[in-house]
């Protein structure tokens, strides 16, 4: 059983699934869950926010159930939905037998067997390993009136079902939402919950995590590979790198047996790193080598 009553038992629990974090984002987590308040996570994308709710998972031993946002997105398709393929082969068999009782017909098909559960009606439901994770990812995707109705649901940790009435969680889930900010989301969500920015790690918090999710990479590969990162990250690019990216170049290297990198090497990997043309662009030529100098003089004893 993960030891979860002091900051650094959080700390050594996520990191004993690979997510190495700081003493401000385990502090949080842990007020978090000893508070039984929602978490609000805001940083750039592959930052590690969407991990965290991975790595709780599978340190407590929870169920995690992720809904994930999008534009659009709407109180129905996030509680529930009625299956009505099989309402209506039901309605049929029902008549094809002749004489069915219409009231009782009506209770059967707006029952748990033609009960199609989304992520927030799930996450109300009881389970054996205790109250499950519910990641609500990329909230900036979704529109104020999906807030709105978040915000009731979070508040009292229970959604209504029309035709089956209010259904409460006995006891409320361990909630996590995230955005990437690609717009502001509402002063009362946000007040609902303990936010934290997850940022960009510094190079020792980079090269833990690289050694925890990379382990087979070698030393000094690792140590190239996130000096050159970071200082790509200073660049004015588009959508600069996140650890998720790091970690994906180290084992596109360590799958191309590369020991160290050079101008060819980075030329012919860019795209594990950068996802848009005009960045990937911006380092053809002599761009790569001057990074990749600047990187490797950063690693140089002073």
């Amino acid at each position: 059983m993960s030891d979860i009553s002091s900051i650094d038992g959080v700390q050594q629990m996520l990191g004993a699934q690979g997510y190495i974090c700081g003493r401000a984002l385990g502090t949080v987590v842990f007020l978090s869950l000893k508070l039984g308040r929602p978490l609000f996570l805001e940083g750039e994308a592959g930052v590690g926010k969407t991990e965290i709710a991975k790595a709780l998972a599978a340190g407590l031993n929870r169920k995690l159930i992720r809904l994930q946002c999008y534009e659009g997105l709407d109180a129905s398709s996030a509680v529930y939905e009625w299956n009505f393929p099989a309402q209506m082969v039901a309605i049929r068999a029902a008549e094809a037998a002749g004489g069915a009782d219409q009231k009782a017909l009506t209770t059967e098909l707006f029952s748990d067997d033609f009960l199609i559960e989304r992520p927030l009606l799930e996450a109300m439901r009881p389970d054996e390993r205790g109250a499950p994770i519910l990641l609500i990812d990329e909230l900036d995707r979704t529109d104020a009136p999906f807030e709105a109705f978040l915000l009731e649901a979070l508040s009292d940790f229970q959604v209504t079902i029309p035709e089956m009435g209010t259904i409460t969680a006995p006891e409320p889930p361990i909630v996590i939402l995230t955005s990437n900010r690609t717009r502001e989301v509402h002063d009362a969500l946000k007040r609902r919950c303990l936010y934290h920015w997850v940022d960009y790690p510094d190079f020792d918090r980079e090269m833990e995590i690289l050694s925890a999710r990379a382990p087979d990479a070698s030393e000094n590969l690792s140590r190239e590979v996130v000096a050159f990162v970071q200082h790509l990250r200073t660049e004015d690019l588009f959508k600069k790198p996140g650890v998720a990216e790091t970690i994906d170049w180290a084992k596109c290297l360590l799958a191309l047996d590369i020991i160290t990198l050079s101008p060819e090497v980075i030329a012919d990997t860019l795209g594990a790193i950068l996802k848009y043309q005009d960045d990937i662009a911006k380092l053809h030529g002599s761009e790569a080598k001057r990074i990749l100098d600047q990187a490797k003089a950063s690693l140089e004893p002073a």
